[in-house]
This record gives C-alpha cells, structure tokens and sequence, in this order.
C-alpha cells in the first residue's frame, strides 16, 4: 500500500504497538538512487551529506562536512540553489531545479530544495524527461477525471488512468474508515496479478506517525523494495540531533515495511496522498513488481494531479452529500404532506416504515409506538425490544442518539449481534418512550470478498512480521461486532427526521384535540336532535292517531291504513342508516311523503340524481322537518291539501329544489325560531355551502334549496331490497301447528312478536333474552322455526344460528338498519326481515325459510 510503519519486539515478534513509536521521520539514511547535501540556513555551508554524495555528484573532494557550498558545488551552482531556497516558504512544496548543472562536471541533475528546523536540504537525482512532458500528463490525467459527476467513477477511472499513464503494475485507490482503518475501494492491475479490491486492513498497518508524513508530504517514492539505503554523515550532529527528512523524497523506508512489500512480491511503490478538509481520507497507492523509479518531472506531475483529484473527490462527496440531503428532505416533505389524509398517525408511520429505511444507508428500521414493535429488513427479534428501549430511554435524554458497536453498550446486544451491531435511535417524544430505530449489520458481514481472505504468504527474513492477509485477520477481530459508523451526513439527517415526525405527531395532537372538540359540540347537537326527533315522531304518530275517522270506516280499516302511515315512517327514518354511501332523492321523497298520499294530493318531478353521504344525511334531516311540519300545520294537516315539490339540475351541475304547499290551513309565520326551523332555513348554507329560502306565504309554505354540484352524483338504481317486496296475503291459519323459538332482548317487542305468530295459528312459542339462554333451550326443544334478533345489545345471536343451521332447524333474522354487517358471510342466504316488525313480512319470511 506504499505505507512507512515498523513493528518490533526484542524477540522479533510482531507487536503493532512499536509501529506508533518508531521514529520514521528521521531513518539516518536515503534511499540509493539520489544523493543529499544539508546546509545551514543560509546553504553557505555543508552540514551533513549522503554517503554517496561525492561519488553520485563527481566531486573532487570526499572532505565535504564543514565545507563551503561555493567551493564543493561551484559559485554558480551555490548561486541558483540559494536563489531557489529563497523562492520556497513551504517546506511540503519543495524548489526545484531540472536539468541543473554543478560548475565543474557535465552531468545534469534534477534537484529538489526545502528549508526545515534551520536546515537547508538539497537532493539530487539523475535529470529526467523534460518538465513540459511531465506537465503534459498533469493536464491530460485532470481533463479526463474532470466531468466525472459520480464518486465510484472517479475513483475507478482514476486508478485506470494513472496505471495506464505511469506504467504501474497496480494501481489502488485506498480509503481510511473513521477508525483508521481502510479497504481497497478501486483498482487497477495486470491481469495475471491477484485481486486485493475490498480488501480490508487495519488501522494499525498504518501508524500515526505514517499518517503525519502523508500529511506533510503528500508523494512518496520507493524506488527499490531490495536495494539497501545509503547513511546520513554524519548521524547526530554535534548536540546529537538526527537529520529530520520529513520532507525529503529521499527519505529511506523502514526495514519492516519493505519487508511488507517483499512478501507481495512488491519491488517498487509510489503513494499519493489523497487529503480532504485537512485529514488524510486515503491513498493512491501503486505497485510494481520490479525496481521502478519516476523521475522528478513525473512526480511533480503525480502530486499535482493528486491535489487535484483531491479537490475533485471532496466536490463529488459534498454534492452528494447534499443531493442526499435534498432528497431525504423531499422525501419527509412528502411524508408530511401525506399525513393530512390519515387520521391515525401511528399507523401511518407503521405503514411507512419501508419508505423511512430510505433516508439512510442501514440494513433495518424499526418503529416502537406504544409499546408496539414493527420493523423492516434486519432487526433485533421483538422479544429484545423491552429491553433496547429501556436502555435508550437512559442515554437518548431526548435527542439522536448512535452507537457502532451495541454490544459494548448493552451486553444482551451480543445475541443478535448478527442481524444488529450498530443503530441510530431517533426519539419521538420529549419523554423518553416511543423511537425510530435504524440498525447496521456487523460489517465484516457486508465486506465483499477480493480473492481469497484466507490465503497466507511466506514470513519476511526478520522473522514473523505483518502481511496483507495477516493484516486482513487483524482487521477481522478489531472490528467483530461492529457496524459501519454512522457518520454526520446520518446524524444531519436523523435530527431532520426528529423534527419532521414531532411536526406530524404535535399536528396530530392539535388535530386530535380540536377533533375532541367537535366531537363534544355534534354530541350535544346529536343529543338535541335525537330529542327533537323524538318528539317529532311522537307529535307526527299523535297526529296520525288524532286525524278524525271518515264516516263508513271501519275501525279495522282505519287501524291498518295507521299501521301502515307508521311504518313508512320508520322506514323514512332508517334512510341515512340504510344509504351510507348516498341514495336517490327521488326514494328520500317518497319515503318521507308516503303516509300522507291518502290525505293529500302530492305531486313529484325531477330526474332521478343521487346525493352523497353528506348531503343525503342533511337533506333528509330538512325534507323530515318540512314534511313533519306540513302534516301538523300545513297542507298535509287536511283533506284537500296539496303538496307539489319540483327539483332539477342548474347549468353549474348544482341541485335546486322547489317545495311548495297549496290548499292548507292559512299559514301564520312563527313568532318564535325553534330548532327545527333553524334546521331548515341554516343546515343547507352552513353544511354543504348551498343555499335556503323559506316563504311562510298565507296560502302555503314554499321552499327554494340549492345544493352544490359537488355533492351530486348520478343516480345507479340499488338491488331490491326484501321490504321492498309486495307482502303476500296470510290466513289466520298460515303457521297452524308450528312450534317457534324467538330470541328477542326487548320484552315488549318480543310480546308484539308472540301477539302477531298467535294470531296466524302458532301452537307453541318458546321466547328467549339471550343466546345462552336460547343454547340451553335447544337442548330442551326442538323448534320448527326460529326468528332471531341480530342485535341483542350484549352480544349477537350468530353463535345461535350456527347451532341452528348445524341442527337443520330453518330460522329468520330480525333486525334493524345497520346490523346487517353483523351476519357473516356462510349465513348470507338466511331470509331476513326488518324492524319494526309487520305480521305479513313476518310470516312470508317464516314461509321463505320453510321452503314455502
């Protein structure tokens, strides 16, 4: 990987720990393939040399510590040096002169110039190609990574790139992890060489004091992993101080690491540092697998297009990073915007939950609303909940709270550390107790493989060191039962999720109480309602009951026509129940004028249009209160009275009907505004934004509503309905002999029951409260018929039926408007019969279930 680290024991065993001790920036040597002079300050005077230095310079004199740079090198030569250690204020960009000259020889070299701790260093190596083919590899490796928009292009291509242009044998792109630890992210190779792509090391394979050079000095060259390294003359100086080569390209390479690179059969490597924000994110690292060595041209070229490559990746990443953030911000926006429509906020997020797993890199979610558990992807199993959640409720304090390594937090976390090694708590309440949890798996579980990770190479001649496999082990247990760390981009967004979702849940709280307040409000108008409604209906069946007998009429005849006048208004009074979804205007009409055909002329017109469940349950409330109205006081009061009620569609699509009463008692407009005229006059304009005018004209009341096309539909005819249904005729007789169960949980009803089946010739009924009581009397009898109620306030008679049909005994359903959902789908086909109860309906169900 190109990296300086040492590992010694006494015993010459591996011990990682040295590696952050051992002084690497001062080695006392350099590498053999240039020669360096130190100077003073001011390079008027040489200090310390290379061993090499006098043979690789062609210099007269070997005597060179203490000597005059102007007479070893030449006025000249001394000349331009200081000249280009004037011009260098950083040490990391060294000065450099191609194609230098000293005054006495003919050979060229190429040099490279740094001031550091107040010594002047000057290295030299063989000149090279010129520094206009060197700046041309610069321009061409930046113009082809330049438009790459996407990271792991960038990193591919670039790898690609440099193998291709400096001729490596392998071209790695080496990333660090937060911990210091790094993997093999993209790379470049001859083809018969093995794969090392996803290979992990650790941190360790890397000391601190590596990471500091690569800081410093962002290149560095290993010519020759065999060759051995030339001495610093002379070691300490006089105080007994080494020669720092932090900066130097030089600088020779500790014995261990060379050793590394032997044991891949490395010869040569060159890394580049890859530097973002000021930290070292990683390194391109190359490889070759025979002495190779660039010149200074190529390398100034290398390092350049490094700093560019730098500047580029870190560009990517922050655009990336936002464009993530944008879309996790879109993505809650969404998820807010989406909540208007539900009413039941948990279960929205319940039902969500696979769309929040894509705010964030994770293997899992989970959400704990009310001591209830769902979760997507890999999880902890839901018996650890309890447990996780008590544990949060300790160290969340109200806020994002994440760990990468959960066991270490929570030793019960070890149980499912396969499935959860690292999560992300996000709390949804100010007091600790509901979260939404994302997990990471272990992430030795998502590494993808390169070669073979178990595969070993030979140990180096000093004994047993660090190799790339061995280093992929250590990073294995370094690294058990964690997860990959959640980073600042994951917190960033969790806390803009906290706050979305306390926006959603303080939105539902609002919602919920000023539901509650409405709530209180349509219960007291329901309350009124039911106790004007009630009274109304008394009033009507009093009016009914009041109206004077013609002569000839019987007092049989005139009993039936009442009978009938109060079942059509039950029946009236069940439409809002039985039309949930809407209904036709022209059946509300009929329903509600019915019991007063035979006192009244009335006339209907309009075509046949449906309202919705809306505007059908206020209508219904206003076309009773005028009916009711006009029974009492208006023209349906009298014989002779006519009613006339016209209703058609405007060119808008809205409803306009017409309600007019003729030939009444003369109308006086009321003194007082009670609540049902209130109802008439306010419910169309306040409830459905239509629009109401009420006439008391003296020969008759006239109404004029407008309902808005928004609550019209087109009229779809419904299925018959069994009450519906022409009653037959029945004797006396129809049920002679017959031994009847009735289950019935109101006693006057069931005595209207007895009373109706006795009169038709039933031999023996046996009535019955409840559905145990009725359980027990079928062990007792054996009934001909039963007719249950549906509804017995407590429970249902389904249990009682099943033992009926079990039995083969036929039975009937009696029940009101509304408790048909009760009746499951295997007891569909069972006759049925409504409340209240009419003895003709009664005893053609009975026959129906009977088989006629």
């Amino acid at each position: 990987m190109g990296k300086d680290h040492g590992q010694m024991k006494e015993n010459g065993g591996v011990n990682l720990t040295n590696c952050d001790r051992e002084p690497i920036h001062i080695p006392g040597s350099i590498q053999p393939h240039g020669a360096l002079i130190a100077c003073d300050i001011a390079a008027e005077r040489i200090v310390r040399h290379s061993a090499n230095a006098a043979e690789f310079l062609e210099l007269k004199s070997s005597e060179l510590v203490g000597a005059p740079t102007d007479r070893v090198l030449g006025e000249r030569a001394a000349h331009d040096l200081r000249n280009a250690l004037t011009k260098t204020l950083d040490p990391s960009r060294a000065g450099q002169l191609t194609g230098f000259r000293l005054d006495h020889g003919a050979k060229t070299f190429d040099v490279a110039v740094h001031r550091h701790k107040g010594v002047a260093i000057l290295e030299f190596e063989e000149a090279g190609v010129d520094s206009q083919a060197s700046l041309e590899i610069s321009r061409m490796l930046i113009a082809r990574i330049r438009d790459i928009d996407k990271t792991p292009a960038l990193i591919q291509t670039t790898a690609r790139l440099l193998r291709g242009l400096l001729e490596y044998d392998r071209v790695m792109i080496y990333q660090f992890a937060p911990d210091g630890s790094g993997r093999v992210a993209a790379e470049s190779k001859r083809g018969d060489l093995e794969s090392f792509l996803g290979q992990h090391f650790p941190a360790s394979d890397i000391p601190q004091q590596a990471r500091q050079l690569y800081l410093r000095n962002t290149i560095r060259i290993i010519g020759d992993a065999r060759g051995g390294a030339t001495p610093i003359e002379p070691l300490l100086d006089a105080s007994g101080e080494a020669l720092d080569l932090s900066y130097a390209h030089l600088r020779s390479v500790s014995p261990i690491h060379l050793e590394y690179l032997r044991n891949m059969g490395v010869a040569a490597s060159m890394s580049i540092s890859i530097i973002i924000g000021g930290e070292l994110w990683g390194l391109i690292a190359c490889h070759h697998y025979a002495p190779r060595n660039l010149t200074m041209g190529q390398r100034v070229a290398a390092e350049l297009f490094g700093e560019f490559f730098s500047l580029q990746l870190d560009t990517l990443r922050q655009r990336e990073r936002i464009a993530h953030a944008a879309a996790a911000r879109r993505l809650l926006d969404g998820f807010v915007r989406d909540f208007s429509s539900h009413d039941d906020y948990a279960e929205f997020l319940r039902a969500s939950l696979p769309h929040l797993a894509e705010l964030m890199p994770c293997d899992g979610a989970g959400l704990y609303i009310d001591g209830r558990w769902t979760s997507f992807g890999a999880t902890p199993p839901t018996s650890a909940i309890p447990q996780l959640t008590r544990f949060l409720n300790d160290v969340s304090e109200g806020r994002v709270w994440a760990t990468h390594e959960l066991s270490g937090r929570l030793d019960d976390a070890t149980i499912y550390s396969e499935q959860a090694c690292g999560t992300l708590a996000i709390p949804l309440t100010q007091t600790p107790r509901d979260y939404l949890l994302f997990f990471r798996r272990e992430v030795i579980q998502t590494v993808e493989w390169a070669g073979d990770p178990n595969k070993s190479y030979e140990s180096g001649p000093l004994g047993d060191r660090l190799t790339p496999r061995k280093s992929f082990s250590i990073w294995k247990e370094q690294v058990e039962r964690q997860s990959l760390p959640w980073g600042d981009a994951d917190r960033e967004i969790a806390e803009a999720t906290r706050v979305a979702l306390l926006e959603v849940i303080l939105r539902h709280s609002e919602t919920l109480s000023e539901e509650r307040r409405k709530a209180d409000v349509r219960q007291k108008i329901l309350h009124e309602e039911l106790n004007h409604r009630v009274k109304n209906i008394l009033a009507l069946i009093k009016s009914l009951v009041s109206q004077p007998i013609r002569e000839a009429e019987t007092l049989t005849n005139y009993a039936a026509a009442l009978k009938k006048r109060i079942m059509a208004l039950s029946f009236a009074h069940d439409q809002i129940i039985r039309n949930d979804g809407g209904g036709s205007l022209r059946s509300l009409f009929e329903a509600e004028l019915s019991p007063y055909r035979d006192a009244a002329a009335i006339a209907m017109e309009g075509p046949q249009v449906s309202l919705d469940a809306r505007a059908f349950s206020v209508f219904t409330l206003v076309i009773h209160e005028l009916a009711t109205n006009a029974a009492k006081y208006g023209a349906l009061s009298v014989s002779g009275g006519k009613l006339r009620v016209d209703w058609k569609l405007g060119e808008t699509g809205d409803l306009q009907v017409r309600w007019k009463e003729t030939g009444g008692p003369p109308v006086t407009p009321p003194k007082r505004r009670g609540f049902g005229t209130v109802l008439v006059d306010r419910s169309i304009p306040f409830d459905l934004g239509g629009s109401s005018e009420l006439d008391y004209a003296i020969d008759g009341v006239a109404a004029n509503f407008v309902v808005p096309a928004r609550f019209i539909g087109k009229y779809i005819p419904s299925p018959a309905r069994s009450e519906a249904k022409p009653i037959p005729a029945v004797t006396a007789s129809a049920l002679t002999e017959l031994k009847i169960m009735v289950l019935e949980d109101q006693l006057v009803i069931a005595m209207d029951i007895e009373t109706m089946l006795s009169a038709h010739g039933a031999k023996e009924i046996n009535t019955f409260a409840t559905a145990a009581e009725a359980l027990r009397g079928l062990g007792k009898i054996r009934p001909d018929i039963a007719i249950l109620d549906v509804n017995l306030g407590s429970g249902t008679s389904i249990e009682v039926a099943e033992e009926l049909k079990r039995s083969g005994i036929p039975f009937v359903f009696a029940t009101g408007y509304g408790d048909s959902a009760m009746i499951p789908s295997t007891l569909a086909g069972v006759p049925m019969v409504r409340k209240p109860y009419d003895a003709g309906s009664l005893v053609a169900a009975i026959a129906s279930a009977r088989g006629g």
